[in-house]
């Protein structure tokens, strides 16, 4: 079954991250096969919540671009170094290909063989000496067992072409010697007698029984075939092992992690048409052929808590999209098939999953219910944030039983937990949940820092300004904003770059706003901030 990765935005905070997983375990149960992911590092209060219901991390990931393992290529292609020479030509016609990866007995990569290789043995390749298997000859020759001693043959190839008192009388067979010879007794007598590593019988001839013992007490390996002389001496060396004619040039491999757009880019300067694909500890698994690169299996993915393509994954253009589950505005994502996009204005992705679970009858389990409580709760400021509805209230009631918890308590911890800048950076605060918007051409970001210890950031209050200004300029961002949201006032702070004083009294109708400027209720960057701002720019 086809995996779906499901993740929310760039900068995962506690709904994204817990609307991930409990959307997962639905759609799990509804039959798919889903992995739960999250684009970045969580932040101390999402870790404190699945520490609390006992939840493993989401799986990190970068991107869902393209990669060389989503294509149909040819998986599992590849030969043992030690097979014979015929047997990788047959395994070629077979797949019909014109290389093969070779591998040794761990799956290792050690080479690329093609026709053309092969070709060009059987053209300038040493005709004298052979270095295989008994099997392999065996199996090149169509041949029978008669005597096997040792499996591994090494040695000089010789054939009795001469007569046999010629033989008998010039020709000084060694151990090491191969011997080719029909059912000329004399020969293989003399043959047996001389402790030849192979004596092969042509044209199916006979044996003597004596030459036979001799043959066993000497420890010689007999092969017969049905091949007369020629066609023997011909085809034999094809029996040699394949790893004797791998090329000393290592062929260009890819990992199969490699993104396909920069294999095309690579591949075209090489202009070759295989290329074998390597995974891990170079573990071969199979080989890619330029010309029959066809069906391309793009990662399908479900979006969560956002649907807009600057807060989603690197590459989401290269993948399908099949579902999206959102409580924000309408974004930019565009798709191209129809899709199920569940979107509601409610203070929680959670909330909206919360109702799913009801329509599609599925019992909520105790830590899925404390995880999606956990979800609504931080997007809802404890259900004290405008954006908070009837229907955020009434899950969280609802789940708060089955996870059989407190929620005014829990929301106390989890803030807690998660508004600490203790040993934190300036960097660290502003980019742990950062988001941009457009509207036209223009781009901003707006960071929103929950805390309950304002006075830590006040005192160092121009370095914050002095970042952002300098993340405006390197990023060409026309504002940014550092919202700091007290949570026991409920209400924020305001500190903006140098370029955003006129655009803030405009949208928060201050006539003279200040660095810090303190604005009771305002609480929700999706209901309160970002149209405000909108409205101003537009």
């Amino acid at each position: 079954m086809e995996k779906v990765y499901i993740f929310g935005h760039q900068k995962p905070d506690t709904d994204s991250i817990t609307s991930a997983i409990a959307l997962s375990y639905l759609k799990d149960q509804l039959g798919m096969h889903t992995i739960p992911a999250r684009l970045g590092e969580m932040n101390d209060e999402t870790k404190y919540v699945l520490k609390t219901f006992h939840v493993n991390n989401p799986v990190l990931i970068d991107d869902v671009k393209l990669q060389l393992k989503d294509l149909d290529y040819h998986k599992d292609y590849y030969v043992n170094q030690k097979i014979s020479i015929e047997q990788a030509y047959q395994y070629m016609n077979e797949k019909k290909i014109t290389g093969v990866p070779v591998v040794d007995d761990n799956k290792k990569f050690v080479g690329l063989i093609t026709i053309k290789t092969i070709t060009k043995d059987l053209i300038n390749g040493d005709f004298n000496s052979l270095n295989t298997s008994y099997s392999n000859i065996l199996s090149t020759l169509e041949g029978e067992e008669i005597l096997k001693f040792d499996e591994e043959i090494e040695g000089e190839i010789l054939a009795a072409a001469y007569r046999s008192t010629t033989i008998l009388n010039t020709i000084n067979l060694k151990p090491n010697h191969i011997l080719i010879v029909g059912d000329r007794h004399s020969v293989i007598e003399y043959a047996v007698l001389s402790k030849v590593k192979l004596l092969i019988i042509v044209g199916s001839g006979e044996i003597k029984e004596e030459h036979l013992e001799i043959a066993k007490q000497n420890h010689v390996n007999i092969i017969r075939t049905h091949f007369d002389t020629f066609h023997t001496t011909k085809v034999i060396g094809l029996s040699n092992y394949l790893k004797n004619i791998i090329p000393k040039d290592r062929p260009y491999t890819f990992d199969e992690a490699t993104y396909y757009d920069d294999f095309i880019i690579k591949t075209s300067k090489l202009k070759h048409n295989n290329y074998p694909i390597i995974g891990r500890n170079g573990i071969c698994k199979g080989l890619i052929r330029i010309t029959e690169i066809t069906d391309k299996n793009c990662k399908k993915v479900i979006l969560v808590d956002h649907n807009e393509l600057e807060q989603s994954a690197e590459g989401l253009e290269e993948a399908e999209i099949i579902e999206i589950v959102d409580h924000h505005k309408i974004g930019n994502i565009s798709t191209k098939n129809p899709i199920n996009f569940r979107n509601m204005s409610v203070g929680s992705t959670n909330t909206i999953i919360y109702q799913m679970y009801q329509e599609n009858k599925i019992d909520i389990p105790k830590d899925i219910a404390g995880l999606m409580l956990s979800g609504i709760l931080s997007d809802t400021l404890a259900l004290t944030s405008p954006t908070a509805t009837d229907f955020d209230k009434m899950a969280v009631k609802e789940l708060a039983k089955i996870a059989e918890i407190d929620y005014h308590r829990h929301a106390l911890d989890m803030f807690k937990a998660g508004t600490s800048l203790k040993g934190k950076t300036i960097e660290e605060i502003i980019n742990t949940d950062i988001k941009t918007f457009t509207i036209d051409d223009l781009t901003f970001a707006i960071s929103q820092v929950f805390t309950l210890d304002i006075d830590s950031i006040f005192q160092n209050k121009e370095e914050y300004i002095d970042y952002i200004n300098s993340l405006a300029e390197n990023r060409g961002f026309r504002l940014v904003l550092i919202v700091i949201t007290d949570i026991i006032r409920n209400g924020s702070h305001l500190l903006f770059t140098e370029n955003a004083k006129e655009i803030m009294e405009d949208a928060f109708n201050i006539s003279e706003i200040m660095q810090g400027q303190y604005i009771d209720g305002v609480v929700s960057r999706k209901k309160q901030i970002v149209p405000a701002i909108m409205e101003v720019i537009r």
